[in-house]
């Protein structure tokens, strides 16, 4: 998989902030946009920039199937666009294993999506969700597990 260049300097000038020697680094990161589409990824990334959305959720269940690791605090990731341009560096705060059901104001809140309320987060969710679980042959349950993601801006 091509990795974009802005990605790349991204990185090093996240570590160079940091004072960390690229060459001599432990630290790792991933390197995503949200969604499957490109309306929706260049959306939310620019909510996370403006301050907006701090927070993301998923299946457990994909990690499972796709065989990666649950994400776990700590975690680095640099966010892109649609095209794979760089666009800002997070760090996991928190990460929550809770059932669908159990999705709280807060949680809708902090995710920062449409009008921010649980109501509009259970909707986009169903439909997000419920596209993955149909393509599985899964039928969509409240007791699904979902990985919720907090998250701070960290770079730049």
């Amino acid at each position: 998989m091509n990795v974009d260049k802005s990605v790349v300097d991204m990185w090093e000038n996240y570590l160079d902030s940091i004072e960390e020697n690229p060459e001599e680094t432990k630290l790792t990161y991933e390197s995503w946009h949200f969604c499957d589409n490109e309306k929706d990824a260049n959306e939310l990334v620019e909510l996370v920039l403006k301050g907006t959305k701090r927070a993301t959720a998923s299946l457990h269940m994909l990690y499972e199937i796709e065989n990666e690791r649950v994400p776990s605090a700590g975690n680095l990731n640099i966010l892109t666009d649609w095209d794979g341009t760089a666009k800002c560096v997070i760090r996991d705060k928190k990460v929550s294993i809770v059932p669908f059901g159990d999705i709280t104001e807060e949680h809708a809140r902090i995710e920062g999506e449409g009008d921010k309320s649980l109501e509009y987060w259970r909707r986009a969710h169903i439909a997000a969700f419920g596209g993955d679980t149909d393509s599985l042959g899964i039928d969509f349950s409240e007791e699904l597990l979902v990985v919720f993601e907090e998250f701070e801006v960290v770079y730049p």
